[in-house]
């Protein structure tokens, strides 16, 4: 019982970093994508 318990727990641990990694990729991804478009806008002018 305590041997299932434990890898239940450390599987929810392990997708939740899986999870939060991928959030902080697309976030990383907008602000990126932000600054090419204040690049691109800057040097249109």
């Amino acid at each position: 019982m305590m041997n299932r318990l434990f890898k239940l727990f450390f599987a929810l641990l392990f997708s939740s970093v899986l999870l939060s990694g991928c959030n902080t990729f697309h976030g990383f991804g907008q602000d990126v994508e932000h600054l090419g478009n204040s690049i691109s806008h800057a040097a249109s002018k």
